[in-house]
C-alpha cells in the first residue's frame, strides 16, 4: 500500500543501522509499505515431499537417481534469508529430504557444497545451523572452492566463459556480468530489463547441456523480526499499547548498551518466517514461481516517480551476517539494493535526491573484508567513479596473492568483492544529483562522495539544492521488504 502523510499521520518507524526512531515526514510524503504478510504452507515437510514428487517439468526427483552415482548438492549461503531464520532452517529441512530419497535408492556418494562463489567460507558453526547438526556431523559438507584447477570449461557464450551458475563460479565466470557497463546501464531487481539476469540465462543454458540440475526454491513472508521486536513488523498506525511500550524499551536498551553488545544482540536476532511456497524441478519454471510468489509478498503499486527518495537502512545485509556493515556494504545496501528495488524503473527521477538513515562507522571486520580496507582507504581515496576503479584497479585486486590466500584459508571475501559492491551502485550514482546521509560519520561520508547531515530536515535543505525547496518525497518503509512497481 501507499500511504501519503496528512495531520493525522503519526511519527513513522526509521531503520539506522543497529539503532530506530520515530521521524516526522512532511505533508505529502509517500511511503511505500509493502503487502501484508502471507500466510505459511503449514506443514513444511509435505511441501517439500509434494515438490519433490510432482516437479515442474522434470521427472520426479528419486526417478533422476541410481544406485552408484554422484549427487552433489548445493545451497545457499548465509547471505539469504535476512535476518538468518529460526531453526530448522529451511535448507536442513530440503536437504534431508534429499538425502533420505537418496539414501532408499542406495546412493552413497554424496557431497554438499555451500555455493559461496566469491563470499566468505561460512565457519562450523555457521554451516551446522544452515545444513542441522545431523547432517553436519554425517555428511561432506564443504565450501565451494571456485578457482581455476577445481573447474571445467563448458563453452564460450557472447558474455564471457561460463563454467558453473552463479554460485559455484569463479571469478574468471563471473566478470563478465558483474561489472560496471551491465549494471549501470540495465535494472537489477527487474529481470526483464536485467543485462544481468539475461546472462545468469544464457549460462544456465549451458550447463543444462553438460549436467542435470534439480532445483528446488522456497520462499518466505515478510515477518523477519521475532515477536519481541514484532511492532518492527507492523505499520505504525497498528501499533497498540505493548508496540509501544517495546518501542520505548528498545531505545533505552539501545541507548544504554555498549556498542559491543548491541552489535551482538542485533546479529543474534532470528527471523520467524513462514514458508510461503515450495518449488522443484527445471530451474526456468521454478524459478518464475518464486518470482510470482515474492511479488505477491513485496510489490505495491506506486504511481511515478519522485525528486527525493528516503529509506532507513537497518543494521543487516547479505554481506555482514555475523560481521560489520562498513561502509562500502552501506554503500551497497542503500544504493544496490535498496534502490533498485523498483520494476519498470526507479522510484526517483533522473537527477533527483537520495536520503538515507545510517550512522556509516568507519569501521571494519578484519578478518571477514580485508580487501574492503585497501579498497575504502586507497581506491576511494583516488577516485569514487565505478568505471575509473574498474579499468584501474579491479584486476590486481582479484589476483593479489594475499587475498586469494585468505579467502581460500581462511574467512575472507574474495579481494574483489568490494569492487562488485561498489559497481552494485553504479546506477543509482549515475540516476542520482545527490547522495544525503542522515547521521553518517562525516569522513566515511566525504570518502565516497556523499554528504552528511545532523537531521532529517537538514537533508532535505541540502537536496534543495538539486530539487528545489518543494520537491516530492517518496520514503521507502524497508525492513520489511517492499518493491515499487512504478507506473
Amino acid at each position: 500500500m501507499v500511504l501519503e502523510v496528512d495531520e493525522r499521520t503519526p511519527p513513522l518507524l526509521v531503520h539506522a543501522g543497529e539503532s530506530v526512531h520515530l521521524q516526522q515526514f512532511p505533508l505529502g510524503t509517500r511511503v511505500v509499505y509493502p503487502p501484508d504478510s502471507l500466510p505459511g504452507v503449514g506443514d513444511v515437510d509435505a511441501a517439500i515431499h509434494t515438490a519433490l514428487e510432482s516437479p515442474h517439468d522434470s521427472p520426479p526427483l528419486r526417478e533422476l537417481l541410481w544406485p552408484g552415482m554422484r549427487l552433489t548438492i548445493a545451497f545457499d549461503d548465509i547471505s539469504v534469508p535476512l535476518p538468518p531464520m529460526r531453526p530448522p532452517d529451511v535448507r536442513q529441512r530440503v536437504i534431508e529430504a534429499v538425502l533420505e530419497q537418496a539414501a532408499a535408492i542406495g546412493v552413497d556418494d554424496v557431497e554438499l557444497i555451500s555455493a559461496i562463489a566469491l563470499h566468505r567460507r561460512m565457519t562450523p558453526e555457521e554451516m551446522k545451523a544452515v545444513v542441522g547438526e545431523r547432517v553436519f556431523t554425517v555428511e561432506t559438507t564443504v565450501n565451494n572452492d571456485p578457482f581455476p584447477e577445481q573447474l571445467g570449461f563448458l563453452n564460450k557464450r557472447e558474455w564471457g566463459h561460463k563454467s558453473v551458475p552463479v554460485g559455484l563460479a569463479s571469478y574468471r565466470s563471473l566478470q563478465p556480468h558483474h561489472n560496471v557497463g551491465v549494471v549501470r546501464h540495465s535494472a537489477f531487481n527487474d529481470p526483464p530489463q536485467s543485462a544481468m539476469h539475461h546472462s545468469y540465462q544464457r549460462m544456465g543454458a549451458v550447463v543444462a547441456d553438460h549436467v542435470r540440475v534439480f532445483t528446488v526454491e522456497t520462499t518466505v513472508n515478510n515477518d523477519p523480526f521475532p515477536e519481541q521486536l514484532g511492532f518492527l513488523n507492523k505499520r505504525e498506525w497498528e501499533w497498540g499499547v505493548g508496540d509501544q511500550a517495546r518501542y520505548l524499551a528498545l531505545r533505552r536498551a539501545n541507548a544504554l548498551a555498549p556498542t559491543a553488545v548491541r552489535h551482538k544482540v542485533w546479529q543474534a536476532t532470528r527471523a520467524p518466517y513462514q514458508i510461503t511456497g515450495v518449488n522443484a524441478g527445471a530451474t526456468d519454471p521454478v524459478h518464475e514461481r518464486t518470482l510470482a510468489t515474492l511479488y505477491r509478498q513485496q510489490l505495491t503499486e506506486v504511481d511515478g516517480q519522485s525528486d527525493v527518495l528516503i529509506f532507513g537502512l537497518p543494521y543487516l545485509c547479505p554481506y555482514n551476517v555475523d560481521s560489520i556493515m562498513n561502509p562500502i556494504l552501506v554503500m551497497c545496501l542503500g544504493l544496490g539494493y535498496f534502490f533498485n528495488m523498483y520494476r519498470n524503473r526507479p522510484l526517483v527521477r533522473q537527477g533527483g535526491a537520495l536520503i538515507m538513515f545510517h550512522p556509516v562507522p568507519w569501521e571494519f571486520h578484519q578478518v571477514h573484508h580485508p580487501s574492503y580496507v585497501d579498497f575504502f582507504e586507497e581506491v576511494l581515496a583516488e577516485t569514487t567513479d565505478p568505471a575509473q576503479i574498474e579499468s584501474k584497479f579491479e584486476a590486481q585486486y582479484a589476483t593479489d596473492p594475499w587475498y586469494v590466500h585468505l579467502y581460500r584459508n581462511s574467512h575472507a571475501y574474495h579481494g574483489v568483492h568490494p569492487f562488485y559492491m561498489w559497481y552494485w551502485g553504479a546506477k543509482a550514482l549515475s540516476h542520482l544529483s545527490e547522495v544525503i546521509v542522515v547521521g553518517g560519520d562525516r569522513r566515511s561520508c566525504a570518502r565516497m562522495g556523499f554528504r552528511s547531515a545532523s537531521t532529517f530536515n537538514d537533508a532535505l535543505e541540502m537536496a534543495a539544492d538539486s530539487v528545489g525547496h518543494s520537491p516530492s518525497l517518496t520514503y521507502l518503509h524497508n525492513p520489511p521488504l517492499s518493491m515499487g512497481e512504478v507506473r
